[in-house]
């Protein structure tokens, strides 16, 4: 598959330090035929910054909103005023590695094709316009839906890389064929679940291994500031998707084990913000008004206190993500030769 075909979509908020460079990776990459930035609301220079951007090339356009709709909101306008055939989602302080869609188009056999990421700490990020992908061998495979919903159920004390956290190229005909959309009520792992429930629809998805998205690590990062209620959103999306009509029994299964680590992690929050907000008898009665609630707070509360019980020790230390890692294991190109 040869000539321009990709939207890159960067939905952003407050961005104006970082988007330059998203910009100007997307631009960089002779697949890509539309840059669509869509401004959230921005109370610093996002606009003004992405427009001064442009490379002339006439591919890159800047929407504004005056309310702050979210990621899902913002992504769902670009895509209905857009009109390649591909699209491809660029977070405002990300960026493409040199290369990357020649890669996933290498081959043609998909509906959304995703490749490995390199997560880059914002302390040792310096020029992301000259980081270079490793050489990783592609190892190409497909996802199904059980195996998606596995590779986002997450564990503690273990380096985050759920599979939602992918950024795949997607075909747009997929997408209108069976009218799936961003879920617009969800501002937290609204990717994983517009990747569900297209699996469930029958997508090809396919994974490679090499890399050639470049994620910032921030420990201020948006992703990382969502609110309790957006745990409880997610949860009841969960519950949506069990709702799809012939989903198999392994399915819904592995299904209800992420809903419910999700629900647990919210119920632990909630409880948390009702002890702060009106106290701890208040907060006690939330957590025994059910077994449901009781034993997920009783276990948080617990493994909170023991970590902390272990770092006063000397015993264990607060996790820090390392300089450079990737979501997925990768295998060197060289040694296979």
């Amino acid at each position: 598959m040869t000539g321009s075909q990709v939207c890159v979509i960067i939905a952003a908020r407050n961005a104006a330090r970082t988007i330059p460079a998203a910009i100007a990776s997307a631009l960089r990459e002779p697949e890509v035929a539309e840059v669509v930035v869509v401004d959230d609301a921005s109370t610093d220079d996002t606009a003004k910054v992405a427009r001064a951007a442009d490379d002339g090339s006439g591919r890159l356009s800047v929407m504004r909103l005056d309310v702050n709709r979210g990621p899902s909101f913002a992504r769902n306008a670009a895509i209905a005023g857009s009109k390649s055939p591909f699209v491809s989602i660029l977070d405002a302080d990300d960026f493409f590695l040199e290369g990357r869609f020649r890669e996933l188009f290498a081959s043609t056999d998909w509906d959304f094709a995703a490749d490995n990421i390199m997560l880059i700490r914002d302390d040792v990020a310096t020029d992301v316009s000259k980081v270079v992908a490793p050489p990783f061998s592609a190892d190409p495979e497909f996802l199904d839906f059980e195996r998606f919903i596995e590779g986002n159920i997450s564990k503690r004390r273990i380096q985050r890389g759920e599979l939602g956290f992918l950024k795949p190229v997607i075909s747009r005909a997929f997408l209108d064929r069976h009218r799936l959309r961003y879920d617009e009520k969800l501002r937290l792992g609204e990717d994983y679940e517009l990747y569900a429930r297209a699996v469930a629809c029958g997508a090809r998805f396919k994974i490679i291994r090499s890399c050639g998205y470049g994620a910032i690590v921030r420990a201020d990062s948006l992703s990382g500031r969502h609110k309790t209620q957006d745990l409880k959103r997610l949860a009841d999306a969960d519950l949506a998707l069990l709702a799809i009509d012939n989903l198999p029994e392994g399915s819904k299964a592995v299904l209800r084990r992420h809903e419910r680590q999700v629900r647990d992690k919210y119920r632990l929050r909630n409880f948390l913000d009702v002890k702060a907000q009106r106290g701890l008898a208040s907060a006690a009665a939330y957590a025994l008004t059910s077994q449901s609630n009781l034993i997920p707070i009783v276990r948080g509360v617990a493994a909170d206190k023991l970590d902390a019980l272990f770092r006063r020790a000397g015993l264990g230390s607060k996790q820090q993500a390392p300089p450079i890692r990737f979501l997925m294991a990768g295998t060197s190109a060289h040694a296979k030769k």
